[in-house]
């Protein structure tokens, strides 16, 4: 006979179902406990690389080099680290100008411009500190070959010289007393234009003069205290780390001026640089047309070329012209070929080379770089060797430093473009200096009023009676 099937009875529908939730329980753990590994993984992943970016930022990538000169590198931090004290620099010389100048903005824009758009360029900026720090490498590498190393000794007496240190209680050595300049005047007596004979006295007493500022001495020199020059260069140091920069880049920019002063005595040295080189002396008369200057050779072929000279030079200009005269002429004492193409131009400065003495010249026509032209007669009155002032000899000196680096780079510079993304842009520059200059109001003209006066006719005065 057949079972019959056994009803499930309450306890075993429950039982079921307690074994149901507890399985689902154990997988929603399992799945929880999946989810917080797998979180738990991706937070170590991120954690780990952001210590590898970390580490990779600040202890790797500003060890990575962004010019190698031979086998030497300038890392990126101490590109950075300079050119940030450069950017506090020009940002220094401006806030000065502004003070200078009252805070006239637009007259700074007008002198430091170029200053301006350097800071407003920061990759151009950069690259130039870059190309600048090359140089010094090199350079710093030479005085060291040449057993002239800058000590950190020499670095310091170098800043407190700068500042007027040289020890406590110390004067600095005085300079020896200036000997009177002789001015150069022409080689010609001017001609006298007019001659006044007759004098007409008037009752008119002359003004009397009013007296002006006497002139201030100069001061003289006086011990610098320990005390004072920590002050000095303290406030100097402030207004540099302020803006971000550090003592330490400004110690690097002292060390390389001397590296590369010493370096050009020794070149200078080793290349017998010459202190003395030709020069000429020349008679210069310039026309600002070619009508003039066709006139003057007109002239200087009836009369010659000295009279023509000293005619234009002893020339009264009437002060109330509103032209400037289409001649003018003047004389250069004693140049270098370089000397004169910087005041007369390269075409000008040859022929004062190559032209007898004595000898006038046809007209040179000079671009003068705004569209006009200007044409010089020149005639040179003597040429010879002799002796190079301090600045011109000091300029080739520079020449033959600049030479020696420019060599020494060719072939052996090598950038990285690491740089590019990494250019600093702070300290920034206030936008007070980017503000458009406030012009000058204009002052309509007040119109003068001029006061009526009424005519009131007399009375007629009566007849005398007899």
């Amino acid at each position: 006979m057949a079972k019959k099937p056994q009803t499930p009875t309450k306890d075993d529908s429950q039982s079921r179902q307690s074994r149901k939730e507890a399985l689902l329980a154990r997988k929603r753990e399992r799945q929880v406990r999946n989810l917080r590994i797998a979180g738990a993984v991706v937070l170590v992943l991120i954690a780990l690389v952001i210590v590898i970016a970390l580490i990779n930022e600040l202890l790797l990538t500003p060890d990575r080099a962004v010019a190698t000169v031979g086998d030497r590198n300038i890392t990126l931090h101490e590109w950075q680290e300079r050119v940030v004290y450069e950017r506090a620099q020009r940002i220094i010389f401006l806030d000065n100008q502004l003070e200078a100048f009252g805070g006239d903005v637009g007259i700074v824009q007008q002198f430091g411009g170029s200053v301006i758009n350097e800071l407003l360029d920061p990759e151009g900026l950069g690259e130039n500190v870059l190309n600048v720090m090359a140089e010094e490498l090199v350079i710093c590498d030479a005085v060291a070959e040449r057993g002239l190393d800058i000590t950190d000794a020499d670095v310091q007496n170098e800043i407190n010289a700068n500042f007027g240190f040289y020890g406590e209680g110390v004067s600095p050595t005085a300079l020896p007393e200036p000997t009177q300049t002789i001015q150069p005047t022409p080689s010609l007596t001017p001609i006298p234009t007019a001659v006044i004979t007759d004098v007409v006295p008037t009752e008119t007493p002359f003004p009397t003069p009013t007296t002006g500022p006497t002139a201030t001495p100069l001061p003289t020199a006086t011990p610098l205290s320990q005390t004072a020059f920590d002050e000095q260069f303290g406030e100097i140091m402030t207004s540099v780390t302020d803006l971000g920069a550090t003592e330490a880049a400004y110690r690097n920019v002292v060390r390389a001026q001397l590296c590369r002063n010493r370096l050009a005595e020794a070149l200078a040295e080793e290349q017998s640089l010459s202190r003395v080189a030709p020069q000429a002396s020349i008679f210069v008369i310039v026309a600002d047309s070619e009508e003039a200057a066709n006139e003057v050779q007109t002239q200087i072929g009836a009369d010659g070329f000295l009279t023509a000279w000293n005619t234009i030079a002893s020339r009264i200009d009437d002060p109330e012209a509103t032209e400037a005269p289409a001649t003018q002429s003047f004389e250069l004492l004693w140049r270098t070929q370089d000397a004169l193409q910087t005041s007369v131009g390269a075409d000008v400065a040859a022929a004062a080379f190559e032209l007898p003495v004595n000898e006038p010249s046809d007209a040179i026509a000079v671009d003068n770089g705004d569209g006009t032209t200007s044409y010089y007669l020149i005639m040179v009155s003597g040429r010879e060797e002799r002796e190079l002032d301090e600045s011109e000899y000091e300029t080739r000196r520079q020449e033959v430093l600049q030479a020696f680096a420019d060599e020494a780079l060719t072939g052996n510079l090598q950038l990285n473009e690491l740089w590019r993304s990494r250019v600093p842009t702070l300290p920034v520059l206030d936008s007070k200096f980017l503000a458009a200059p406030t012009s000058t109001p204009e002052i309509e003209p007040v119109e003068e009023v001029v006061p009526t006066v009424e005519l009131v006719e007399p009375e007629a005065t009566p007849e005398p009676t007899e």
